[in-house]
């Protein structure tokens, strides 16, 4: 009996995975997809140290990937909703792999401890118009700008949509594959119920060699992940689309409200009409217009 989208839903509300972790928990995926963003050529993934924190800080945004390369700390983090505050959350992130890194280390000790360099890449593959690449950066958040600030944490997003960043897509296969299943889920989703939107996706891909080995492993899970995330993101963007409506429509009434109150001081001060026609064509009473004459 097929599963309905609500017990799909309901039963994906614990998962933490979203598919582009998944894909990338493999080691020798993830040692691809870091040489395709560093032109480096490394071919053992024994190489990685996966440090990955699960539910690090918060449970909705804990990091996808972290790993330590030749002294060097990478976070990965997939988005399909853009965020400025991003730089934020991955300095709470870092802080606790620096914590955890350095737990044995003497951090009074007159020896400088040695970290490894950190870099913080973001996945980007939202619905909303955004570059092939952009630098988020934490002193852009910070209340009084600083033009050398003494705390700062660089972030790169990188737009991994279909027609993005075609150099990287050629050179990262997997990562290709993965903004053409997800462009697939979305175009069949604007066009049929959610998870046959999936379900043909998945088929399609399988079919055509696109993430063929992974969807045919874990289709069940890929399945239920696909039809959370975009479930997830859907719902992020009509809660946005109807906060902006919302503050569009109050600005607009709290706009007449203010236009109305300052015509009517206008015509007090010019004293062309008097009290008891101001009130018939207003419809104010006397107290609110000796209110506004205090204005």
């Amino acid at each position: 009996m097929e599963e309905s989208n609500i017990d799909v839903l309901t039963a994906n509300r614990m998962y933490k995975s979203r598919i582009f972790a998944m894909l990338f928990s493999d080691r020798n995926e993830l040692l691809k997809l870091y040489n395709a963003i560093n032109g480096t050529s490394y071919d053992d993934p024994d190489l990685l140290q996966v440090n990955t924190l699960e539910n690090a800080v918060y449970m909705s945004m804990q990091n996808d990937v972290s790993f330590i390369i030749d002294m060097r700390l990478n976070l990965y983090e997939h988005q399909s909703t853009y965020s400025p505050n991003l730089p934020v959350r991955y300095l709470l992130y870092v802080a606790d792999v620096y914590s955890d890194y350095t737990k044995d280390m003497n951090l009074y000790g007159t020896k400088a401890v040695k970290l490894p360099t950190p870099r913080f890449v973001i996945f980007y593959n939202g619905q909303a118009e955004q570059p092939d690449r952009k630098e988020l950066k934490l002193s852009e958040l910070f209340s009084i700008p600083d033009a050398d600030p003494s705390l700062e944490l660089k972030a790169v997003m990188l737009n991994i949509n279909k027609g993005h960043n075609r150099k990287l897509m050629e050179t990262c296969r997997t990562l290709q594959d993965y903004a053409e299943y997800t462009f697939r889920v979305r175009e069949y989703a604007a066009e049929m119920p959610l998870d046959l939107a999936v379900e043909q996706a998945i088929t399609e891909c399988i079919s055509e060699g696109i993430l063929a080995d992974f969807l045919r492993k874990n289709r069940a899970e890929a399945k239920k992940v696909s039809i959370y995330e975009y479930d997830e993101e859907r719902h992020m963007r009509q809660t946005r689309e109807e906060g902006m409506e919302e503050g569009y429509a109050n600005g607009f009434s709290q706009g007449i409200e203010q236009g109305i109150t300052q015509t009517v001081i206008n015509l007090l001060k010019s004293g062309l009409l008097t009290d008891i026609q101001i009130r018939e064509i207003t419809g104010l009473d006397q107290k609110q217009l000796d209110e506004l004459k205090k204005k």
